[in-house]
């Protein structure tokens, strides 16, 4: 069994580090020890010769609790560097040197493996950042990843991989549990309907000409809802049989998340007590599909409405509630995360940015939360959020680009056998602007299959 042993500060932090690391990814068996000695490294032992050391390039500056925390503690630069031992062809490098001894029963990293997974896990640079968009979210454009033109690799697997590689250098002969490529439909449900009363009917021909820049839309608009008030149609927005049957001729299932309140104009767009929600969630569930939740526009740092809300819908789902996504992705280091642990659901997929495709965490796997404040990991699990159509749509600006942005997240994501985390609203099926795109979600999991 791998020993390790690890400096005196920061102790909740490394411990957590090391459950993430060969626990939770490379799910290997290992034991701790808490060094009596005043060193600043990690000592990892295979047996009692063959050691890799890590150099503690962060949390050994920082031994008062919580004192990382500051905006200087952020990397100004980073490297990019290669070596034989990783899987890419280069490595950027956050915390530490570029720098890689190989003797013949040592390895010695002086690139710390450890600080860089913390983090992009933590997402800490996220807390100690202001800087904020419209709708109160940390941007793209503040990230180190994008600033340094790694958002698009999932860094933290390459950093597992890199230490893997030097495990088995050193002749570790025990086997890493294999992961599994998978695949996993969301759903976020803004609207039921298109055609809720004449008013939006109204509104949206209004749209067709300043938006969508049409003078023949408005009539179309005005002709499907005909159709549906005199039941000839069924609504366009009410697309769930339809993603159903996709998903089954797939062998696969689909979640869906339902709004059940909130007190913006971002939400109450339908009400969770309306029959005809009702009759959908009894459709879902009785399909073998998934109901989860999707807290209002504020709730993602209101722990008293997201409860209501969430036992508002259990109320309609007649069981608790497991999973979900926050409303416009907003989220709040680490406050929405202990929100959702509190109200005892079992994972979240909430971090990906609205405006840039990429691996917000640096990651393709689930994995349990730290929350950096209480300095305690969390049992919620958070799923990464590897795709959202619109994301995609709008970066991409074309069917083409979009199917190949699709393509390189799917091998991505297949190569280091994480999961691959799909949004897409039912109501983007049919949505005037973006519903030409909607053959790609078919692609999406017949590639997928062919990945398999």
């Amino acid at each position: 069994m791998i020993k390790v042993v690890i400096p005196s500060d920061n102790i909740k932090e490394r411990k957590y580090l090391l459950d993430i690391v060969f626990n939770q990814f490379l799910q290997i068996p290992y034991t701790t020890t808490i060094s009596t000695k005043n060193i600043d490294e990690y000592q990892i032992y295979i047996d009692e010769k063959k050691s890799i050391i890590i150099k503690d390039s962060f949390f050994s500056l920082y031994t008062t609790d919580l004192e990382y925390l500051q905006i200087k503690n952020i990397p100004k630069e980073v490297e990019y560097f290669s070596h034989p031992l990783f899987v890419e062809e280069n490595l950027p490098i956050l915390f530490g040197k570029s720098k890689i001894e190989i003797k013949e029963d040592t390895i010695i990293s002086y690139i710390d493996i450890f600080a860089t997974i913390f983090f992009m896990l933590t997402r800490w640079e996220e807390y100690i950042i202001p800087k904020r968009d419209e709708h109160n979210r940390f941007s793209h454009e503040d990230s180190l990843a994008y600033k340094n033109d790694f958002l698009n690799r999932p860094i933290v697997n390459e950093y597992i991989e890199f230490l893997w590689h030097m495990l088995v250098k050193l002749g570790y002969k025990s086997k890493r549990e294999k992961r599994e490529f998978s695949l996993l439909l969301t759903h976020d449900v803004d609207e039921i309907l298109r055609y809720p009363n004449f008013k939006k009917v109204i509104m949206g021909m209004g749209g067709d000409i300043l938006f969508r820049k049409s003078l023949l839309l408005p009539f179309k608009t005005l002709y499907d809802y005909t159709l549906v008030s005199i039941k000839k149609r069924k609504d366009p927005y009410n697309s769930f049989d339809e993603i159903m049957d996709m998903s089954d001729s797939f062998g696969v299932k689909s979640h869906f998340f339902f709004m059940a309140g909130g007190t913006t104009r971002y939400d109450n767009r339908y009400n969770i007590t309306d029959p005809l929600v009702k009759e959908i969630i009894t459709d879902i569930k009785s399909r073998g599909h998934f109901v989860g939740f999707h807290p209002s526009y504020n709730a993602y740092n209101d722990k008293k409405q997201f409860k209501l809300e969430k036992e508002n819908l259990e109320k309609i789902n007649k069981e608790p509630i497991e999973s979900g996504r926050e409303h416009y992705l907003r989220f709040e280091v680490p406050r929405t995360w202990q929100i959702w642990e509190d109200n005892g659901l079992n994972w979240c997929s909430n971090l990906a940015y609205a405006q840039k495709a990429g691996f917000r965490t640096g990651c393709c796997y689930p994995y349990r939360p730290f929350n950096i404040l209480s300095r305690e990991q969390l049992t919620i699990i958070e799923k990464p959020l590897i795709m959202m159509e619109v994301t995609f749509i709008e970066e991409t600006k074309s069917i083409d680009k979009f199917n190949k942005m699709v393509d390189y997240y799917l091998y991505i994501t297949k190569k280091y056998n994480g999961e691959f985390v799909l949004l897409w609203h039912n109501a983007s099926f049919y949505e005037e602007s973006i519903r030409k795109y909607a053959p790609s979600y078919k692609r999406v999991i017949q590639k997928y299959k062919d990945l398999l």
